[in-house]
């Protein structure tokens, strides 16, 4: 696979807020319309990350409405703008919820995550698919409203820390956005070296979100000499970082959550991502041999859209909403919902497994580290 810059002409959404209904099939009597509450960053920083995983969602609601014969239900999928502020994020939970959303879904960023999860316990409402979510967003008994489609942050720290100590990396050092995002991960890290039996960090060192200004960070992990180093952050601090460190002589490893947008990530470092580890918790979405992939594919042929992780995992969180939805019967209330979700532990999208009630961290889960080429090739 190379990656390739995505075209982000998505229609209507990057300009602020679209409110929009796809044309369902329609059968002898009006199919039931079940509105999707969805806030995401379609402008500001994580506006990349924000505007695919919202276009992959699009694309699969679309497909779904436009099925012969209907299946008796079409979805509203209403997306509206937060700009990556979690306040906002709350604001829209709130309108959303007050127009008519029978769930809130797939809001993009942690602290927006977590404002929005506030909203859904306020108004009893359901929560699904948060991208990013904080660890305690997968506690069932804290919050058994929300529903999580990706593994959580300590889940995927525990796969690259893991994947560090067989190499023999134990000097590991944490660069970390100082927001909710980067402190979750930091977390994340810390808990993932205890638990496998590692010494702390040998350095940890916050920069401000978004940032280019990283040469106090480079300074400080620089001399704690680490043979890699696990960044939480998106993709504008992750590449300013990682052309700093390499310039300042570090020889060493770059580690990265799947929320730092490989696509974004290539685009900002060009050949200087030659060797750079993220983590993935979704298939590759070039890999024709998995059935959801196939699916994407043929789905995304008539968009305008290219292919990457973010608009898949799009794409398979509303797939399996479309799935909970047929679960939950003709009589679909909340409640009917949120058990049916509650049941979806080991629901098969196309090759791929979605488990909706795992706990903080779900060993079973499938999280894979992908090294990117200095041409875009993303290498298993």
């Amino acid at each position: 696979m190379t990656i390739s810059r995505r075209n982000l002409t998505f229609a209507g959404l990057a300009g602020g807020s679209l409110w929009a209904v796809s044309a369902g099939a329609q059968t002898a009597h009006k199919p039931r319309s079940i509105v999707l509450g969805q806030s995401v960053p379609l402008t500001g920083p994580a506006s990349e990350i924000g505007l695919a995983f919202a276009a992959g969602a699009r694309l699969y609601v679309n497909a779904f409405n436009e099925r012969k014969p209907n299946p008796g239900w079409t979805f509203d999928l209403r997306q509206l703008d937060d700009g990556y502020r979690p306040n906002d994020a709350a604001a829209n939970a709130r309108k959303l919820l007050s127009g008519g959303a029978d769930l809130l879904f797939g809001f993009v960023g942690t602290a927006s995550a977590d404002a929005a999860a506030a909203v859904a316990q306020q108004q009893k409402a359901l929560f699904f698919a948060p991208f990013a979510a904080s660890d305690a967003l997968h506690e069932a008994d804290k919050f058994p409203t929300v529903f999580n489609l990706r593994p959580s942050l300590t889940a995927e720290a525990h796969k690259m820390v893991r994947h560090c100590a067989t190499l023999g990396q134990n000097r590991i050092a944490v660069l970390a956005e100082n927001d909710a995002m980067g402190q979750a991960g930091r977390r994340a890290v810390e808990a993932a070296m205890k638990e496998l039996g590692l010494q702390p960090p040998v350095g940890v060192a916050f920069v401000e979100p978004n940032t280019t200004q990283v040469d106090a960070a480079v300074a400080s992990l620089g001399k704690a000499q680490p043979h890699v180093v696990i960044q939480a952050a998106l993709f504008n601090t992750t590449a300013a970082f990682i052309r700093a460190m390499r310039k300042s002589g570090y020889a060493g490893s770059f580690m990265n959550f799947s929320v730092v947008g490989i696509d974004p990530l290539f685009v900002a470092l060009g050949k200087d991502i030659s060797g750079v580890v993220v983590s993935q918790v979704v298939p590759s979405p070039r890999s024709t041999t998995i059935p959801i992939v196939r699916e994407y594919l043929a789905a995304i042929e008539n968009s305008d859209q290219a292919p990457s992780y973010e608009s898949l995992e799009g794409f398979i969180a509303a797939k399996t909403i479309a799935e909970a939805v047929r679960r939950a019967g003709r009589g679909l209330d909340r409640a009917g919902l949120q058990r049916a979700m509650s049941s979806m532990t080991d629901y098969d999208v196309g090759g791929f497994s979605v488990n909706l009630r795992t706990g903080v961290r779900d060993p079973a889960r499938s999280i894979d580290l992908v090294s990117i080429a200095s041409d875009g090739r993303v290498i298993r």
